[in-house]
């Protein structure tokens, strides 16, 4: 064999060999995935939820994905800190639940994707061009949470068709929770009902107070907002809410799991679990700005008989023949 074809064959099987060394790489990669929630600690539900969605797709912790779990970033300023960390990590994608660390987020990094589970419009916050194409590093869930505002009041309202006077719970140091109120502000005015603001401030904020206020305007019932202050808490607020027999409508079924009365909702185990398919999307090469954002078709009505038996509210049939899930 002459020199020039040994050459060619060399080159040939170094062609080869290339691609294939380049895949075995791949598969053996350990992808980075940091987690940036606006909660206190461990364990967080969705973050569960979205492991499982993770598992689902074949990426195990330890194996092929490492989890870099960053909690706290309750407000903007908070989570800049938090967020630097896992940009300086380098990690390959970032998962974000709560209004503050998605703004964090977007803030300190324009190169490394964000997913997001949205609970508000993120082409109306800034954060994308479009639904369909939304540019840049960021795509994920839009939950419409605060959309569902005069859905949930009207729900309320249909539950106890006698109410004028609604007190609101909200946290003045989250922006999100802020827009909700607004969010509710307006939804009240079109079913004519009184909205009482029942303000609090993290990161300790006097829940004893908010209610004894409640109590001072008289309110008939209540709406919470749905703010990571608020989902650290879920068992005292649903305590003090019975406590004081206050019908209140939660934004999540975290609450109605604890003890609270009724909550209608996007299900939070499956937007959190698809947010998983985002995930395996771009590690595969997908741009997050070329995945359109997603928004749910299943919302949950939530009622729990127990605490409605203990405040003494009868849920009526309208409301029976609609729910999803009964506490009992």
């Amino acid at each position: 064999m002459n020199n020039r074809r040994k050459l060619v064959i060399a080159l040939g099987a170094s062609a080869l060999v290339a691609p294939l060394a380049s895949i075995a790489q791949q598969q053996g990669k350990i992808w980075r995935i940091g987690y940036l929630t606006g909660r206190k600690g461990r364990p967080d539900p969705t973050f569960d939820a979205v492991l499982q969605g993770l598992r689902e797709l074949g990426y195990v912790e330890g194996k092929n994905i490492q989890v870099e779990y960053r909690a706290g970033g309750g407000t903007t300023e908070g989570a800049a800190s938090i967020v630097a960390e896992l940009v300086q990590l380098n990690v390959d994608v970032i998962v974000s639940p709560t209004h503050a660390t998605i703004v964090a987020a977007l803030q300190a990094t324009r190169t490394i994707p964000v997913v997001g589970v949205f609970g508000v419009d993120p082409v109306a916050a800034g954060w994308a061009n479009s639904l369909a194409h939304p540019g840049g590093n960021l795509t994920g869930i839009a939950r419409l949470t605060q959309e569902l505002s005069g859905k949930r009041l009207g729900l309320l309202k249909e539950m106890m068709p006698g109410i004028t006077r609604v007190g609101i719970l909200w946290d003045s140091n989250d922006p999100y929770s802020a827009g909700g109120k607004k969010e509710h502000e307006t939804a009240a005015r079109a079913l004519k009902l009184q909205l009482h603001s029942l303000e609090v401030r993290g990161p300790n904020p006097d829940l004893e107070g908010a209610f004894r206020l409640a109590a001072k305007q008289r309110v008939h019932a209540l709406i919470i907002l749905r703010a990571p202050l608020f989902l650290d808490r879920t068992k005292p607020i649903t305590d003090l809410a019975i406590k004081h027999r206050l019908p209140a409508m939660y934004p999540g079924s975290e609450f109605t799991d604890a003890g609270g009365l009724i909550s209608y909702s996007t299900n939070d185990a499956d937007s959190f679990k698809r947010a998983a398919y985002y995930v395996d999307k771009i590690l595969k090469g997908a741009k997050p700005g070329d995945l359109p954002i997603e928004q749910p078709t299943r919302f949950d009505l939530i009622i729990n008989m127990k605490t409605a038996k203990a405040i003494g509210i009868k849920i009526p049939n309208s409301l029976m023949q609609r729910v999803d899930k009964l506490i009992e």
